[in-house]
């Protein structure tokens, strides 16, 4: 008999945690605008938040009841808690690890989303850390930026050669790592605009080896090879890191997002950040950037329609009026996932090349992920001696990518009390990319069956916890799992995918640009990566690419940040 978690929780209510700004009411809505953007994505957000500081008229229009996509959060009062006091459990919905987004530190050209926060004026308060566990078949570690150096984890696991191995490779990513900071995410476009916006910043790459630049969209792999990199547990160690970054291992992890991330992480001053209130405060920071300039971000509007004319984008319809256009002068931006712009019939497919329709159709998608939300009962101080997040992996011998192999645990509440009531934390756990939609496809939610698949297929991860904490189910006040379906369903993920399986070296990412005049798209299935760097990225870049118009404030904008 497999062990069940007690529910304990009375559910009052479950609310969206970032309707401070944006607005249900769809009447707010005007006849047309500069730009619309279908979806309030991170990627969606970033771009309206840049084309609004442009000057741009921005109208972001968002089916759910809550704006940020895969980053939005949600809140669960629990009557119960407490001695019936009560209180308040806020979860985040997606990702878990940040950087480079506290103010208190200067800003990296190279993190779009941080150019985005501070070009807003918002800032995005963080409880900064360094260290996060590792649960290992080696055994349990803590790792830090001094995690390849002498008395670090690899000199710990791998002895003095593992050591040399990684400072070779650290050595080889340096001059990556330059090329990556030398042209800052603001200074690309889609258009011919680019030769002066990125021509700013050529003068950067000049004492730099133009062969060496090439590597850049190779496999990370490649890298790894040529720094002699043998030890089984630096390999293991590095596939890991590139599947939590990219969904893909080593091997079809494109080296550009590599060469930015690994500075993040292992820089002498490198520091991972806790946002307060979780990821929604930076969901609400993009929004208050977008509304303090002009924009606005409209709930339950779902769009039914993008409008194609003589291959055009001219606007949206919206589900709840039909028989009105809301104009777009100068572009349409879509934040939906590739699959879902050309299968869920929000475009007319017949406008489209058949070639590119089969290709868009065709990228390959990552499998989805099992996730459980949990509320429990944990003082302050025990708290405290737990780190903010745990990588666990089983078995070295199996690829990070088959399934209950690997799983990621977040525990803000070691850092952020505010996410729960006195004495309780939050935590959510999920498996990255492993779990086969197929199994899921035909099951009805809210059945018997799909009550005993979710069962059966969270099981592993409550096993995982308890290596973490051995009484997690005994603590449990709440708790939610999430499948394949709740992610296809709340989190509009084609197939509850965890994103593109796109490989470097085999195919590269489309970026903005479709056939349509007008019509560009942005998020993760158009960037490099899975994460919020990649996806604030694709939604500057959509941005920029939208008019030649917007190149005087860009170049404007680009000019000051050279000058700081």
């Amino acid at each position: 008999t497999r062990n069940t978690v007690p529910i304990r929780a009375n559910i009052r209510s479950r609310t969206p945690s970032s309707q401070l700004c944006a607005t249900n009411n769809i009447n707010a809505l005007k006849d047309s605008y500069d730009v619309l953007i279908v979806g309030s994505g991170i990627g969606g957000l970033s771009s309206a938040a840049l084309l609004s500081r442009y000057g741009y008229s921005v109208a972001v229009l968002e089916s759910h009841y809550a704006p940020g996509g895969a980053a939005h959060g949600y809140s669960i009062l629990n009557k119960e808690v407490n001695d019936g006091e009560g209180g308040t459990f806020t979860f985040d919905t997606g990702p878990s690890f940040f950087s480079g987004l506290n103010s208190n530190y200067p800003p990296k050209a190279s993190n779009p989303l941080r150019t985005l926060l501070d070009l807003c004026e918002e800032t995005v308060e963080c409880i900064p850390y360094t260290t996060f566990g590792l649960k290992f078949p080696e055994g349990d570690f803590v790792h830090s930026p001094k995690f390849g150096s002498r008395d670090g984890v690899v000199d710990e696991v791998a002895g003095s050669g593992g050591v040399d191995q990684w400072r070779e490779l650290m050595k080889r990513m340096e001059p990556l790592a330059k090329a990556v900071d030398a042209m800052p995410t603001l200074a690309l476009r889609g258009d011919a605009g680019v030769v002066l916006t990125a021509g700013m910043f050529l003068p950067n790459f000049a004492g730099l080896n133009p062969l060496e630049n090439l590597k850049l969209t190779k496999p990370f792999s490649n890298i790894i090879e040529s720094a002699g990199v043998e030890d089984g547990f630096v390999r293991n160690w590095l596939d890991v890191l590139c599947f939590c970054l990219s969904g893909v291992p080593s091997d079809g992890t494109i080296t550009a997002e590599m060469a930015m991330m690994m500075g993040e992480f292992y820089d002498e001053d490198a520091i991972m950040d806790c946002p307060v209130g979780g990821a929604k405060s930076i969901v609400d920071a993009l929004v208050r950037g977008i509304e303090k300039n002009g924009g606005q971000v409209i709930l339950k509007s779902y769009v039914d329609e993008i409008c194609i004319e003589d291959g055009q984008a001219v606007g949206v319809r919206l589900k709840k009026n039909p028989d009105q256009i809301i104009r777009a002068n100068k572009g349409v931006i879509s934040n939906l996932s590739v699959w879902d712009l050309m299968n869920s019939g929000i475009v007319d497919t017949n406008q489209f090349p058949e070639s590119f329709v089969k290709e868009r159709k065709e990228t390959p998608a990552c499998p989805s992920f099992m996730h459980i939300h949990v509320g429990f009962q944990m003082s302050e101080e025990e708290l405290s001696k737990l780190q903010a997040h745990y990588i666990y992996m089983d078995d070295w011998d199996r690829s990070v990518t088959e399934e209950e192999n690997c799983a990621l645990i977040s525990i803000p509440s070691v850092h952020d009390t505010t996410l729960a009531p006195k004495n309780h934390g939050v935590l959510h756990i999920y498996t990255p990319a492993t779990e086969r939609f197929d199994r899921w496809e035909n099951v009805k939610r809210n059945t018997p069956e799909y009550n005993q698949l979710k069962e059966e297929r969270s099981e592993y991860l409550w096993g995982v916890l308890e290596k973490v904490i051995p009484d997690i189910r005994e603590r449990t006040v709440h708790y939610q799992v999430g499948t394949p379906l709740t992610h296809q369903r709340f989190l509009n993920r084609h197939r509850g995918t965890y994103g593109p399986a796109i490989y470097a070296g085999e195919a590269s990412f489309p970026f903005p640009n479709t056939p349509i005049k007008n019509l560009l798209v942005c998020g993760d299935s158009c960037f490099p990566g899975i994460g919020v760097p990649a996806v604030s990225g694709s939604g500057m870049i959509a941005a920029n690419s939208v008019s030649l118009d917007s190149i005087g404030e860009q170049m404007s904008i680009l000019q000051k940040l050279k000058e700081e």
